[in-house]
This record gives C-alpha cells, sequence and structure tokens, in this order.
C-alpha cells in the first residue's frame, strides 16, 4: 500500500488504519474457524458474522479515497475493481437474500477474504515501522495464488445462487442485473489477477531483482 513515510499524523494514521483492518479481518476469520469447528457446519456462521463483516467491508471504501487522493501510492482503477465487487457480494446479495449465507460457499468467501486482508493489512502495518518479516512478505504477494480463486469462485456461486433462487422475488429485473455484474467478472478477474501476478514478479521475481541491481 505504501512505503515507510516517516514519522508524521500520516504515518500514524496508516498504522492505525492497517492495523485496526487486520484485526476486524482477523476477528471474522476466528469467528468463522470457531463456528465451523464447534458446529461442524456453515449454517450457523452467519449468526455471528453477517453484520460484522457488512461493517468491516462496507470500510473498505477508505482504500479508494486513499488512492485516490495519494494516501498510498496503490492504482485506483483495480482497488475500485476489488472493493467494488465485495460490496456488491455483501449488499446486493448477502444482504438481501440471507438464507443464501448458510452455505458453505458463503464461509469459504469469507474465508478467503479474511486471511487475504489479516496478511495484507499486517504487511502494510508492519511496513511503516519497516518490520515486516520475510514469510509475511512472501505470503503477501503468494498467498492471492490460491486464495484468489477459491474467494471469485466463492463469490460467483453466490451470485449464481442468487440469480437461480432468490432474486426475482425481489424485482423481475433482478436477476438479469445480478447476471449482468456476475458476466463482468469475466475480464474483471483476469485484470485483477493479472495485477496481482505482475505485483508478485515486481516484489518477489524479476522486477525485484531487477530493481535491487539498480541500486547497486
Amino acid at each position: 500500500m505504501a512505503k515507510p513515510n516517516g514519522s508524521g499524523p500520516k504515518k500514524a494514521y496508516l498504522i492505525l488504519y492497517n492495523a485496526a483492518s487486520a484485526i476486524a479481518w482477523a476477528t471474522i476469520l476466528g469467528r468463522v474457524v470457531a463456528v465451523l469447528g464447534y458446529k461442524g457446519a456453515p449454517f450457523f456462521v452467519p449468526l455471528v458474522v453477517d453484520n460484522f463483516t457488512r461493517i468491516t467491508q462496507t470500510c473498505a471504501i477508505m482504500e479508494i479515497l486513499h488512492a485516490l487522493t495519494g494516501v498510498v501510492p496503490a492504482p485506483v482503477f483495480t482497488t475500485s475493481m476489488q472493493v467494488a465487487s465485495r460490496l456488491f457480494l455483501m449488499w446486493a446479495v448477502c444482504w438481501p437474500f440471507p438464507q443464501l449465507n448458510t452455505s458453505a460457499w458463503y464461509s469459504s468467501m469469507l474465508c478467503a477474504w479474511s486471511l487475504t486482508e489479516v496478511m495484507r493489512y499486517s504487511y502494510f502495518a508492519l511496513k511503516q515501522v519497516e518490520a515486516v518479516p520475510g514469510w509475511l512478505h512472501w505470503l503477501r504477494y503468494s498467498a492471492f495464488l490460491i486464495l484468489y480463486p477459491v474467494g471469485i469462485s466463492s463469490e460467483v456461486a453466490m451470485a449464481l445462487r442468487a440469480i437461480v433462487g432468490p432474486a426475482s422475488s425481489l424485482a423481475p429485473w433482478y436477476p438479469y442485473a445480478l447476471a449482468a455484474v456476475v458476466l463482468s467478472y469475466i475480464p474483471g478477474s483476469v485484470i485483477l489477477y493479472g495485477h496481482m501476478l505482475k505485483q508478485r514478479r515486481k516484489y518477489l521475481g524479476v522486477g525485484r531483482s531487477a530493481a535491487q541491481k539498480k541500486t547497486q
């Protein structure tokens, strides 16, 4: 998200924001895992995470504002795509049709999201004080290889279940609106996954090596 910014309000804000976000997503992950471990079924998961997850994910709108205002050097387009796709799931699928949230797809989606965000926000918080451990650096740019396909597959499955299920009860046009968004996942997922692969090459692969050689 950002390179260490030295001292000052901006650095303090980024540490606080990223630490709070990491804790929030760790709470979601812990609740999902605890419920699945204790109850052994995803049916009970939404009872303990639904509202908290909606609030936490909606707060991610700040990511777009950070990119727009230059608080962090993040690309506005890809940041907006990722945040928008999750808000679509939270508010256009999971909120109006809570009966869908009892499925395993909902739990797998939250696990993929929360694992990703715990690592990402922890990485950015520690980066502000130049204390990122090597293993976390590697996970930050490698875990998506598995977590992104799991997450997006779960998102699409949730949307499709709404389309063929209760969506038409909300409005006759609603299934078609959902279908249009799902179709946008085809180019969108390619763009986002390609961006993450490029970031991985930059920080773990050829790009990183080349940058190091230039500074030597």
